[in-house]
Protein backbone atom coordinates (compact mmCIF):
# COMPACT_ATOMS: atom_id res chain seq x y z
CA UNK A 1 0.00 0.00 0.00
CA UNK A 2 2.45 2.06 0.71
CA UNK A 3 4.32 1.41 -2.44
CA UNK A 4 1.37 2.71 -4.59
CA UNK A 5 0.93 5.29 -2.70
CA UNK A 6 4.27 6.53 -3.14
CA UNK A 7 4.22 6.32 -7.13
CA UNK A 8 0.61 7.75 -7.49
CA UNK A 9 0.30 10.38 -4.62
CA UNK A 10 3.95 10.47 -3.95
CA UNK A 11 3.65 14.22 -2.50
CA UNK A 12 0.54 12.63 -0.59
CA UNK A 13 3.18 10.33 1.39
CA UNK A 14 5.65 12.93 1.79
CA UNK A 15 3.04 15.24 3.72
CA UNK A 16 2.20 12.28 5.50
CA UNK A 17 5.46 11.64 6.64
CA UNK A 18 6.44 15.16 7.40
CA UNK A 19 2.80 15.54 9.29
CA UNK A 20 2.99 12.16 11.38
CA UNK A 21 6.68 12.97 12.95
CA UNK A 22 6.79 16.48 13.74
CA UNK A 23 5.83 16.03 17.11
CA UNK A 24 8.96 13.60 17.40
CA UNK A 25 11.65 16.89 16.33
CA UNK A 26 9.98 18.55 19.61
CA UNK A 27 12.32 15.74 21.59
CA UNK A 28 15.61 16.88 19.91
CA UNK A 29 14.70 19.97 17.59
CA UNK A 30 13.27 23.00 19.56
CA UNK A 31 11.12 24.39 17.29
CA UNK A 32 12.37 28.18 18.82
CA UNK A 33 15.54 28.95 16.55
CA UNK A 34 15.57 26.03 14.67
CA UNK A 35 15.34 26.47 10.79
CA UNK A 36 15.31 22.74 10.71
CA UNK A 37 12.14 22.51 12.97
CA UNK A 38 10.53 25.19 11.22
CA UNK A 39 11.11 23.67 7.44
CA UNK A 40 9.70 20.28 9.21
CA UNK A 41 6.78 21.69 10.34
CA UNK A 42 5.92 23.80 6.95
CA UNK A 43 6.35 20.80 5.17
CA UNK A 44 3.63 19.11 6.33
CA UNK A 45 1.16 20.63 4.75
CA UNK A 46 3.43 22.36 2.09
CA UNK A 47 3.53 18.91 0.59
CA UNK A 48 -0.09 18.76 -0.20
CA UNK A 49 0.35 22.11 -2.45
CA UNK A 50 1.73 20.29 -5.11
CA UNK A 51 -0.85 17.07 -4.93
CA UNK A 52 -3.45 19.79 -5.22
CA UNK A 53 -1.48 21.27 -8.20
CA UNK A 54 0.01 17.49 -9.62
CA UNK A 55 -1.28 17.12 -13.12
CA UNK A 56 -3.95 20.67 -13.20
CA UNK A 57 -2.84 24.26 -12.66
CA UNK A 58 -6.08 26.22 -12.74
CA UNK A 59 -9.55 26.38 -11.67
CA UNK A 60 -10.20 25.22 -8.53
CA UNK A 61 -7.44 23.13 -8.07
CA UNK A 62 -5.08 26.28 -8.12
CA UNK A 63 -7.12 27.97 -5.59
CA UNK A 64 -6.78 24.80 -3.42
CA UNK A 65 -3.01 24.86 -3.85
CA UNK A 66 -3.47 29.13 -2.83
CA UNK A 67 -5.28 27.73 0.13
CA UNK A 68 -2.62 25.25 1.34
CA UNK A 69 -0.09 27.42 0.51
CA UNK A 70 -1.45 30.06 2.93
CA UNK A 71 -1.70 27.75 5.57
CA UNK A 72 1.58 26.38 5.21
CA UNK A 73 3.54 29.61 5.46
CA UNK A 74 1.00 30.45 8.38
CA UNK A 75 2.69 27.34 10.26
CA UNK A 76 6.26 29.05 9.55
CA UNK A 77 4.96 32.90 10.53
CA UNK A 78 2.93 31.80 13.97
CA UNK A 79 6.10 30.71 15.13
CA UNK A 80 7.74 34.57 14.48
CA UNK A 81 4.82 36.10 15.22
CA UNK A 82 1.21 35.40 16.26
CA UNK A 83 -0.60 38.11 14.36
CA UNK A 84 1.56 37.05 10.99
CA UNK A 85 0.91 33.70 11.45
CA UNK A 86 -3.03 34.72 11.96
CA UNK A 87 -3.01 36.94 9.03
CA UNK A 88 -2.02 34.47 6.34
CA UNK A 89 -4.48 31.57 7.82
CA UNK A 90 -6.92 34.03 7.82
CA UNK A 91 -6.37 34.84 3.90
CA UNK A 92 -6.13 31.55 3.56
CA UNK A 93 -9.92 30.63 5.05
CA UNK A 94 -11.05 33.81 3.22
CA UNK A 95 -10.21 31.70 -0.14
CA UNK A 96 -11.29 28.51 1.33
CA UNK A 97 -14.58 30.02 1.60
CA UNK A 98 -14.48 31.19 -1.80
CA UNK A 99 -14.31 27.46 -2.94
CA UNK A 100 -16.79 26.69 -0.44
CA UNK A 101 -19.35 29.71 -1.59
CA UNK A 102 -19.00 28.36 -5.38
CA UNK A 103 -19.43 24.67 -4.13
CA UNK A 104 -22.93 25.37 -2.02
CA UNK A 105 -25.20 22.74 -1.04
CA UNK A 106 -28.77 23.20 -2.25
CA UNK A 107 -31.70 21.83 -0.37
CA UNK A 108 -29.65 21.64 2.85
CA UNK A 109 -32.12 20.37 5.69
CA UNK A 110 -32.95 22.24 9.05
CA UNK A 111 -30.15 20.54 11.29
CA UNK A 112 -27.21 21.40 8.61
CA UNK A 113 -28.03 24.56 8.10
CA UNK A 114 -28.53 25.29 12.32
CA UNK A 115 -24.93 23.42 12.75
CA UNK A 116 -23.48 26.22 10.30
CA UNK A 117 -24.79 28.56 12.11
CA UNK A 118 -23.82 27.63 15.49
CA UNK A 119 -20.31 27.41 13.94
CA UNK A 120 -20.02 30.45 12.67
CA UNK A 121 -21.43 32.35 15.53
CA UNK A 122 -20.16 30.36 18.72
CA UNK A 123 -16.52 29.79 17.02
CA UNK A 124 -15.59 33.94 18.03
CA UNK A 125 -17.45 33.88 21.21
CA UNK A 126 -15.54 30.13 22.26
CA UNK A 127 -12.54 32.38 21.55
CA UNK A 128 -12.80 35.09 23.59
CA UNK A 129 -13.48 33.51 26.70
CA UNK A 130 -10.45 31.05 26.20
CA UNK A 131 -7.80 33.74 26.77
CA UNK A 132 -6.83 35.34 30.20
CA UNK A 133 -7.60 38.49 29.50
CA UNK A 134 -9.92 40.72 27.41
CA UNK A 135 -7.80 42.24 25.14
CA UNK A 136 -6.06 39.17 23.86
CA UNK A 137 -9.66 37.27 23.27
CA UNK A 138 -10.84 40.41 21.16
CA UNK A 139 -7.98 39.44 19.03
CA UNK A 140 -8.66 36.04 18.82
CA UNK A 141 -11.74 36.51 18.64
CA UNK A 142 -11.80 38.85 15.31
CA UNK A 143 -9.46 36.39 13.88
CA UNK A 144 -12.45 33.84 15.00
CA UNK A 145 -14.76 34.98 12.78
CA UNK A 146 -12.87 34.74 9.61
CA UNK A 147 -12.83 30.87 10.90
CA UNK A 148 -16.39 30.42 12.00
CA UNK A 149 -17.37 31.60 9.04
CA UNK A 150 -14.40 28.92 7.25
CA UNK A 151 -15.99 25.97 8.72
CA UNK A 152 -19.55 27.03 8.29
CA UNK A 153 -19.38 27.60 4.71
CA UNK A 154 -17.48 23.93 4.42
CA UNK A 155 -20.05 22.41 6.73
CA UNK A 156 -22.81 23.79 4.15
CA UNK A 157 -20.91 22.96 1.17
CA UNK A 158 -21.76 20.19 -0.90
CA UNK A 159 -18.27 18.20 -0.82
CA UNK A 160 -18.13 15.43 1.56
CA UNK A 161 -19.29 16.23 4.95
CA UNK A 162 -17.64 13.72 6.91
CA UNK A 163 -13.83 14.75 5.03
CA UNK A 164 -14.24 18.81 4.75
CA UNK A 165 -16.75 19.45 7.09
CA UNK A 166 -15.25 17.49 9.97
CA UNK A 167 -11.60 18.54 8.80
CA UNK A 168 -12.61 22.21 9.33
CA UNK A 169 -14.34 21.53 12.46
CA UNK A 170 -11.10 19.95 13.64
CA UNK A 171 -9.24 23.25 12.34
CA UNK A 172 -11.32 25.23 14.52
CA UNK A 173 -10.88 23.18 18.16
CA UNK A 174 -6.98 23.08 17.08
CA UNK A 175 -7.06 27.05 16.89
CA UNK A 176 -9.49 26.91 19.58
CA UNK A 177 -6.96 24.80 21.70
CA UNK A 178 -3.90 27.32 20.58
CA UNK A 179 -5.89 30.60 22.45
CA UNK A 180 -6.75 28.08 24.88
CA UNK A 181 -2.63 27.73 25.74
CA UNK A 182 -3.12 31.55 26.63
CA UNK A 183 -5.22 30.64 29.35
CA UNK A 184 -6.60 27.76 31.38
CA UNK A 185 -4.61 25.03 29.12
CA UNK A 186 -1.04 27.05 29.67
CA UNK A 187 0.67 24.49 31.64
CA UNK A 188 -1.02 21.26 29.62
CA UNK A 189 1.74 19.39 28.02
CA UNK A 190 -0.91 17.08 25.54
CA UNK A 191 -2.09 20.47 24.47
CA UNK A 192 0.59 21.44 21.45
CA UNK A 193 0.43 17.26 20.62
CA UNK A 194 -3.61 17.66 20.23
CA UNK A 195 -2.85 21.04 18.58
CA UNK A 196 -0.96 19.92 15.86
CA UNK A 197 -2.96 16.56 14.85
CA UNK A 198 -6.23 17.98 14.45
CA UNK A 199 -4.65 20.86 12.59
CA UNK A 200 -3.01 18.58 10.29
CA UNK A 201 -5.54 16.25 9.93
CA UNK A 202 -8.14 18.50 9.56
CA UNK A 203 -6.16 20.23 6.45
CA UNK A 204 -5.62 16.68 4.91
CA UNK A 205 -8.68 16.03 5.21
CA UNK A 206 -10.19 19.06 3.74
CA UNK A 207 -7.33 18.77 0.89
CA UNK A 208 -8.49 15.31 0.05
CA UNK A 209 -11.84 15.72 0.18
CA UNK A 210 -12.10 18.30 -2.12
CA UNK A 211 -9.32 17.03 -4.67
CA UNK A 212 -10.91 14.01 -4.86
CA UNK A 213 -14.74 15.31 -5.23
CA UNK A 214 -13.26 17.74 -8.23
CA UNK A 215 -12.21 14.76 -9.82
CA UNK A 216 -14.90 13.14 -9.46
CA UNK A 217 -17.36 15.67 -11.04
CA UNK A 218 -15.56 16.38 -14.05
CA UNK A 219 -13.28 19.07 -13.38
CA UNK A 220 -10.07 17.46 -13.68
CA UNK A 221 -9.30 16.80 -17.57
CA UNK A 222 -6.70 13.80 -17.34
CA UNK A 223 -9.04 11.14 -15.60
CA UNK A 224 -6.81 10.00 -12.86
CA UNK A 225 -5.77 11.87 -10.36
Amino acid sequence: MAQDLAHKRPWLLASLLAGLSFPATWLFLPLEGSLYALIWKMAAVGFLVPFALRRHHEGEFALLALVLALYAVGDGLIELSMVAGALSFAAGHLVAIAIYFRHRRVGAVFSQKFLALCLFLLTPVIAYLMPGNSEEGLQVAAYSVILGAMAAMAWSSNFPRYRVGVGAVFFVISDLLIFARLGPLANSELTSLAIWYLYYFGVLMIAIGIAQTLVKRGHFPHGEE
